[in-house]
């Protein structure tokens, strides 16, 4: 029977190469790099097994067998012969302490599903000011109702859509979606709004980085920022964390019992 590896028992050994793994593919973003000749785009793949550890994989684009992978975002996934390394210091996709490179000769084949985790640890609003420093190297999810939202597309090169979300015990944030998340954001939640007719509109935030200024006459700044192609967004997702949100909104929140929320869609 063939042995697989957990993500929390891998070592940095460069004499180990015949890691298994056998992991789902939670997000797929891409990068380009100034080290390498091939101009890209190139990928990284945030992993994630049966236990729900986490680690980061970077494929550089020159290997045939991994072609097409990076369009197979939730697939559970097969992985042999990997790579190795320590992870950088500072803000990381994950808390790991090490990430894998696929190699030339790295294997992968599309399995079914181990289960139907979806790997979103979703954190409430209220909590956030309250990461430490440690925590905020690494992004997060979480979840809330749209409430304002501010368009910034004069400038074509840096798009940015700001807007603030809220749950149901009156905590409040700030989230800005830059680049391509932010024309996203715009036409999704117009789209959304034009079907509702009426309603609030839950957005969940998947993998946001969280940033926190300190003031010396005020209160810190605090808010949460796409982190390049990592992060993403969905309104009114079929979760059932977002359904239990949308029931206490119902229970707690005299606005939306007076106007209602959309339900899932």
């Amino acid at each position: 029977m063939t042995h697989y590896n957990k993500l929390s028992e891998v070592s940095y050994n460069p004499k180990i190469m015949a890691w298994r793994f056998r992991v789902k593919i939670h997000r797929v973003y891409p990068f380009y790099s100034y080290v390498t000749t091939s101009s890209g785009p190139f990928y990284t793949y945030v992993l994630a097994d049966e236990d729900g550890s986490k680690m980061e994989m970077t494929d550089y684009g020159n290997h045939d067998r991994l072609r097409g992978l990076e369009n197979q975002e939730g697939k559970w996934v097969e992985i042999f012969l990997v790579e190795v390394h320590r992870s950088y210091p500072g803000f990381q996709a994950t808390n790991s302490w090490f990430k894998l490179t696929a190699r030339s000769n790295t294997q992968v084949r599309i399995i079914d599903p181990l289960n139907n985790r979806l790997f979103m640890d979703f954190k409430n609003i209220h909590a956030i000011p309250h990461m430490d420093h440690k925590e905020r190297n690494y992004p997060i999810d979480t979840m809330g109702v749209v409430f304002n939202t501010e368009a910034h597309f004069d400038d074509p090169e840096r798009p940015r859509m700001v807007f603030y979300i809220r749950d149901n015990m009156d905590s409040q944030i700030k989230c800005v979606a830059s680049g391509k998340q932010a024309y996203a954001f715009r036409d999704d939640l117009e789209n959304k709004l034009t079907a509702m007719r009426g309603g609030q509109v839950i957005v969940a935030l998947k993998m946001w980085r969280v940033w926190k200024v300190w003031n010396l006459f005020g209160p810190p700044d605090l808010w949460l920022e796409t982190g390049g192609g990592i992060s993403d967004l969905r309104f009114n997702p079929h979760l059932s964390e977002v359904e239990d949100f949308r029931q206490s909104l119902l229970n707690s929140d005299t606005y939306v019992q007076k106007y209602g929320v959309e339900g899932l869609v």
